[in-house]
């Protein structure tokens, strides 16, 4: 009988559910399509190396799904709250006629069982046909092939949604029940009858309360985008999240009692149609929402920002690729290993004394048959040459404004010779130096502004009682590592005669493939299959094609992370503004009915409808764009230190997300307004 009641009431009152359902359709859509990923690339044709960072990526985003499964218990929790809310007059007959709150209890665990099950399988069948578009994206991302496209259903990602929601759904019911208990018949019979009560705070208060919060908000914009250095960016960005934080909560109180008497100081605004009616509406809600409106605003503003961000990542990790790693393969093998310790065996030692093609002989593989346009080149250091000796009488200046710098950390030093040849392999500026003369080489910009300045001031560096002058007054474009990113902080070429064997730290070789690429790497991985190079050579090898899918990774991984959770975010904000408004419009019933007994037509109502409800879903919006801009000017100081820059294609994709997800959530709760104002 409860069963067949519950089922009734879901029937009844499915224009109450809907905003519900899609939003707990959308959850588990989201959460399937984003746990389905290992099981997509089935299909896909991808390297060992490719998969692993696949793997990688399925593995971060399983433990971020616990964090995204707490978020979406709340609002679940959140949303039922209001659907009992929207019930309280129909609970409080069922006391009367002499149902046992036990009973009302057992009806809402039907309902919620019910929903469960039908959004569940809703979901499902929505993120299956999402997963399908995921794994065409995913294999985008990765370059991959899609050698037989086919639909996979995951199984482990329908289990693990199954798991996580059961237990949402499980804590929705405890809770549920919690509140039936707790209700009083007479509160429950009378709950439409209350209202919110509009208080009118004084003006002059409230004017110099915003004034003060738009001054510390201006300052917070100033500190994360001008204020703030690189040197303590970790240190300091606390002060301006909670300032902005502060301000934007005051900045809504303010507004809250400003407005309206804004709008009815201006008559011929306030008194045109029922604009009286909508803004007197608004200000009810604002007044008690303050705390809420300041929360979604700052959500919204990290989603912008973690969304834009996360997809401006990924468009420029590997726009310099070409550039950067130029050859098919890079060796490197120290040159400052003690032979000469205890616990070295016989066998290490000889090992450690071997050069690139003795080493490779012993595993039957010939470098000058399988590589060409072989470049070899070493590096070295000395105790005297470090950041500090290196910026001169600038030390002390960016000491002060880059504390957390290592300033007695070495630098890397170069022969003239060494780095002819490598720029010449690199198609990079060759140099010429006088024996007294010396250039600065790198390619990250933030490290050789610094540099810069103290070749300016002619810095000289002393090495072996000789002091060496700048060729130039700043740093020429180059590295010495290959890479996906600019990373080069600058390394120091010298002529010849100034650096000594004994200063050798590193031994090099670059190299381009001579022959079938695929055939030369089974060989080279066929060999790092039986031996550790780096373990008993002291040898590293590093690939073009292992630069780019480790680029491709994490660019992959950055991207999917902010999708995840910006969308999350984006959902839960949306959802809680519906249900608040839908709230609302369930206990103004009454007075759009009242509307129509004074002769308002029906096109006025909804279009008084529309523009309350736009209200509330603009207000903490527009907050949150103009926190994001300076968010954005902040996160692309921070990806510049990663030589990485926002672009316009990712602020448009967030955009597209934001008009899809917020905008459809607006949509879909000024249709079930409307439907719930005819109701009474």
């Amino acid at each position: 009988m409860l069963f067949k009641l519950s089922l009734k009431n879901i029937k009844k009152s499915i224009k109450d559910y809907a905003i519900y359902f899609f939003t707990l359709i959308l959850g588990v859509a989201i959460f399937y399509v984003f746990n389905a990923i290992d099981d997509q690339t089935v299909m896909m044709n991808v390297s060992s190396s490719t998969y692993e960072i696949i793997k990688l990526l399925t593995s971060i985003l399983s433990s971020v799904s616990v964090f995204v499964s707490f978020i979406l218990a709340l609002l679940i929790i959140y949303a039922s709250r209001f659907l009992i809310k929207r019930r309280n007059k129909e609970f409080g007959i069922y006391l009367t006629l002499g149902m046992s709150k036990r009973k009302i209890s057992l009806i809402l665990f039907f309902e919620t069982l019910i929903i469960g099950i039908l959004s569940l399988a809703v979901g499902l069948g929505v993120g299956f046909i999402l997963s399908q578009l995921m794994s065409i994206i995913v294999a985008n991302m990765f370059e991959a092939n899609l050698t037989k496209f086919t639909f996979i259903f995951s199984k482990s990602a329908c289990l693990k949604t199954l798991l996580y929601f059961s237990i949402m759904y499980l804590i929705v019911m405890i809770f549920n029940t919690i509140n039936i208990s707790k209700c009083k018949l007479i509160d429950l019979i009378h709950s439409n009858k209350k209202s919110e009560k509009i208080k009118l705070k004084n003006p002059y208060i409230c004017t110099v309360i915003f004034i003060i919060s738009c001054i510390v908000l201006g300052f917070a914009y100033y500190q994360v985008t001008s204020g703030i250095n690189n040197g303590s960016i970790v240190k300091i960005i606390y002060v301006p999240i909670i300032l902005g934080s502060i301000s934007t909560f005051f900045i809504f109180w303010s507004l809250s009692g400003l407005l309206l008497r804004i709008f009815m100081s201006i008559k011929k605004i306030y008194y045109k149609g029922l604009n009286s009616f909508t803004l007197r509406q608004f200000s009810s809600k604002i007044n008690t929402t303050v705390f809420s409106t300041t929360i979604i605003c700052l959500m919204l503003f990290i989603t912008i920002c973690v969304l834009s961000s996360a997809l401006s990542m990924k468009n420029s990790l590997n726009k310099n690729l070409t550039d950067l790693s130029p050859r098919d393969i890079e060796l490197s093998k120290s040159s400052n290993v003690n032979l000469e310790e205890s616990d070295l065996t016989d066998i290490k030692k000889q090992n450690l004394r071997l050069n690139f093609e003795e080493i490779f002989a012993k595993f039957g593989f010939d470098i000058d048959a399988n590589f060409k346009n072989t470049v070899y080149f070493s590096l070295y250091f000395d105790d005297s040459v470090t950041l500090k000796s290196t910026l001169g009488s600038y030390y002390k200046i960016t000491k002060k404004q880059y504390p957390y710098l290592r300033y007695n950390d070495y630098i890397i030093l170069m022969t003239n010779s060494d780095y002819n040849n490598l720029a010449a392999s690199f198609n990079l500026e060759k140099v010429t130096l006088k024996s007294n003369e010396y250039v600065v080489v790198g390619n990250y910009q933030e490290m050789l502004n610094i540099k810069n300045e103290a070749l300016k001031r002619n810095t000289k560096i002393t090495l072996n009682q000789k002091s060496y002058y700048p060729k130039y007054q700043k740093a020429i474009n180059g590295f010495y590592e290959m890479g996906s990113q600019k990373s080069e902080v600058g390394f120091i070429v010298l002529p010849d005669n100034a650096l000594a064997d004994d200063k050798k730290i590193m031994n090099r070789m670059i190299a381009d493939y001579n022959g079938n690429q695929a055939d030369i790497e089974a060989k080279i991985n066929s060999i790092t299959e039986k031996t550790s190079f780096y373990t008993d050579y002291g040898l590293t090898l590093n690939t073009k094609k292992d630069i780019r899918d480790a680029s491709v990774g994490l660019g992959a991984i950055v991207t999917f992370l902010g999708l995840y959770l910006g969308i999350i975010f984006l959902i839960s904000c949306a959802a809680i503004l519906a249900l608040k408004e839908l709230s609302e419009s369930s206990d103004n019933a009454e007075k759009f009915n009242m509307l129509r007994k004074i002769g308002v037509d029906e096109k006025m109502i909804n279009k008084t409808l529309f523009r309350q409800i736009g209200i509330f879903f603009m207000f903490p919006l527009l907050l949150a764009i103009i926190h994001s801009i300076f968010g954005i000017m902040f996160c692309n100081i921070i990806l510049k230190t990663m030589e990485i820059s926002f672009n316009l294609k990712a602020v448009i994709i967030t955009a597209i997300l934001m008009v899809f997800i917020y905008g459809g959530y607006f949509l879909v709760t000024y249709i079930c307004s409307k439907n719930i104002i005819k109701e009474k």
